[in-house]
């Protein structure tokens, strides 16, 4: 048997959430256009019992810290670097190889990797085969395999080329589990998600959800969760006018939410003003980015 842990790394927006999902086949990382959706590495297990525990870990997109929550999302990044089997080198097949490249050799990798070229569907003329070329010498990649994480084209390929490298041993988590995150983990962002959907550029960096209650009762689960923001008037906007921007984001939020557990759900949603909660220790703990 298999197993083992396999990090997707990469710059924002390559595709990693979105190859996550399409490889354990259930929506464990919220996606959207913007970069820097993903916050928190994300572990997702792919079983198939006697044959493969595959741990596979989204992380933060890879950038330069402005401010202590990018510190906390870089850190995530390290932690990744530090127990991965096989790292995954995502890279978006219209984006530029020459700083993809100064990235991942600033990982310093101490283990195998693949170097994923997403986005083939999209690719411009030329730029599949310019890619083939560029990585083919770089000492960090063993393999290049070509993909479209969003069509799922070419992921079995993936998988097999991921078990290819992969130690034997045993599971290192129950088979039926699909992550060692709590729910209330996932409902927090699925309903980061929908700010993230239905905001301008600026007010989805500026928020984090926090989930104060979750309570399983006979024919629904009662949801509490405040939304943060910085400013006054970031808080004026997410309820908007007589609170139609706060009901939506609930209700669309609502119905990822009942799809992941498997039950009706009440969701109430608060928002809070916390000013600079981007840089304050003690918040950025609170809400979860440890």
């Amino acid at each position: 048997m298999k197993s083992g842990f396999v990090n997707i790394f990469g710059r924002p927006n390559a595709g990693k959430s979105t190859l996550l999902n399409a490889l354990v086949g259930e929506k464990m990382a919220i996606v959207s256009p913007r970069v820097q959706t993903t916050r928190h590495r994300i572990k997702a297990f792919l079983n198939k019992p006697g044959e493969y525990q595959v741990i596979f870990s989204d992380t933060p997109g890879i950038i330069d810290p402005k401010y202590k929550l990018h510190q906390r999302m870089m850190a995530s990044v390290k932690s990744a670097l530090e127990d991965a089997d096989l790292a995954l080198l995502m890279v978006d097949a219209n984006d530029d190889f020459q700083e993809c490249d100064a990235i991942f050799s600033g990982l310093r990798l101490k283990v195998p990797a693949i170097l994923v070229l997403n986005k083939i569907d999209t690719a411009a003329n030329g730029k599949i085969a310019e890619a083939e070329a560029f990585f083919a010498g770089k000492n960090y990649c063993r393999q290049l395999v070509k993909i479209s994480a969003l069509q799922k084209v070419h992921l079995q390929k993936l998988l097999d080329a991921v078990l290819a490298f992969l130690p034997e041993g045993s599971p290192f988590y129950n088979e039926d589990d699909l992550s060692d995150l709590p729910t209330k983990f996932f409902v927090g962002e699925m309903v980061r998600e929908k700010i993230y959907q239905l905001f301008g550029d600026e007010i989805p960096y500026h928020t984090a959800v926090m989930v104060n209650e979750f309570k399983e009762k006979d024919r629904l689960v009662k949801i509490q969760a405040d939304i943060i923001v910085q400013r006054e008037s970031q808080k004026a906007i997410i309820i908007g006018e007589k609170g139609k921007m706060i009901r939506q984001v609930g209700t669309l939020a609502r119905v990822d939410i009942e799809a992941f557990i498997g039950q009706k759900v009440f969701l109430e949603l608060f928002v809070k003003v916390r000013p600079k909660w981007r840089d304050n220790e003690l918040q950025l703990n609170e809400y979860g980015y440890q």
